[in-house]
């Protein structure tokens, strides 16, 4: 399901008007390779993304996510960076930033395939040959990817800010 119920619902309120979200990305680990999906909506790769359901834990949307959108069914292992998204505007006009929570995952069983309408292609790619994708999602994979890392939280003395700021 390309949008949860729930912002469905807050839609019908608001519009396109921004909404604060939190949202997963699952940088799944098999080897030396790395899970990756095509997106249907803008036709980049990727690691799996998604939105947290209302009261559901962040892991658990991470393994939830994976498995909708893959079919693969993959363990969290370690929370590698939590960051905010800059503003977006998705294809259908609504906006929204979000509280990216990136985690490391072990593939436990399945090969991919698209499972939903969200992607159109989802398959293993080598860590060291990725294909053509945003630096936002490369800098999500590299931080899972470094093992001596602990979680990284983005700081600053000057706070960035966000639709409020616009």
């Amino acid at each position: 399901m390309p949008t949860p119920q729930f912002i469905v619902d807050l839609r019908t309120h608001i519009g396109h008007a921004p909404l604060w979200l939190i949202g997963v990305t699952a940088v799944v680990i098999r080897g030396d390779d790395v899970l990756l999906v095509e997106r249907a909506d803008n036709g980049i790769w990727a690691p799996v993304t998604g939105i947290v359901d209302p009261g559901e834990e962040p892991a658990h949307a991470a393994v939830r996510e994976v498995a909708e959108e893959t079919g693969v069914t993959a363990a969290p292992e370690r929370l590698a960076w939590v960051h905010v998204t800059p503003p977006i505007t998705h294809v259908n006009g609504d906006q929204a930033q979000y509280l990216d929570h990136v985690f490391v995952m072990r593939w436990v069983a399945g090969e991919p395939y698209p499972a939903d309408d969200e992607s159109t292609d989802a398959r293993w790619y080598p860590c060291t040959a990725l294909p053509d994708m945003p630096e936002r999602m490369r800098m999500r994979i590299s931080a899972a990817l470094d093992p001596s890392r602990e979680t990284q939280f983005e700081w600053s003395e000057e706070p960035r800010t966000g639709w409020a700021g616009r």
